[in-house]
């Protein structure tokens, strides 16, 4: 995909020039890593380096001319008046730290991006259950890939949304619309849902209240 997907998940670290901003890309995407040129201190070499302090590309501010490391030649984009980089196709292996240097009269670490490559996540599962003999004749729950699970109760005409997230920022969502139960599951880079119709399951287990109800409302004086 073309489009990339950025997410600061944390406010600026500030020391000095340096700063440190988390960004998560989806597999596959790009990603683009800008640059605070209001900060840039007077240099004569400009470079971006990889989590194992290797060299993507390096900039003579002097002569104008742009270098790129040979194995990143055919993936990335530098831009040399604004000194973004433009990474294309993320692998998870692409996940780390990536440092802006200004280098001249001192060296100066300008800012590093912590980027972390993640999968999109799967479609979530949304189970209705049925049980006639329960005192809670429908109960429902919402299941992720990662083993996150919520668990409710259809009650009458309604539910109680509940949010689960875990530790790796993957966020788990049940709630109600209406007629329908709607499961949301994402992470930093989608999200994808699976809607059931409850009138269609759980129809006649609403309650001798929400039944009489019903039945009033075909009452007219």
């Amino acid at each position: 995909m073309m489009a990339f997907r950025l997410l600061l998940s944390c406010v600026l670290l500030m020391s000095g020039f340096s700063a440190e901003i988390s960004v998560f890309v989806q597999t596959g995407d790009s990603v683009q890593l800008d640059v605070p040129t209001q900060e840039l201190p007077e240099f004569d070499i400009f470079f971006w380096k990889n989590y194992k302090s290797e060299e993507i590309v390096r900039y003579l501010n002097i002569i104008k001319k742009v270098k790129l490391c040979d194995s990143y030649k055919n993936r990335v984009d530098f831009n040399n008046k604004s000194f973004s980089l433009t990474l294309r196709s993320m692998q998870k292996t692409d996940s780390g730290h990536y440092t802006a240097k200004a280098s001249g009269e001192s060296d100066n670490n300008i800012v590093t991006y912590r980027v972390s490559v993640i999968d999109a996540v799967e479609i979530p599962v949304l189970t209705v259950n049925v049980n006639r003999s329960s005192p809670d004749p429908c109960s429902l729950k919402c299941n992720g890939s990662n083993i996150i699970t919520i668990r409710s109760i259809y009650n009458s005409s309604s539910c109680s949304p509940e949010d689960v997230t875990s530790s790796d920022n993957y966020k788990l969502r049940l709630s109600c619309s209406g007629d329908s139960i709607m499961c949301n599951y994402s992470n930093p880079v989608s999200w994808k849902t699976d809607i059931k119709k409850v009138n269609e399951l759980c129809a006649g287990f609403q309650g001798p209240e929400r039944k009489h109800a019903k039945e009033a409302s075909f009452c007219v004086f």
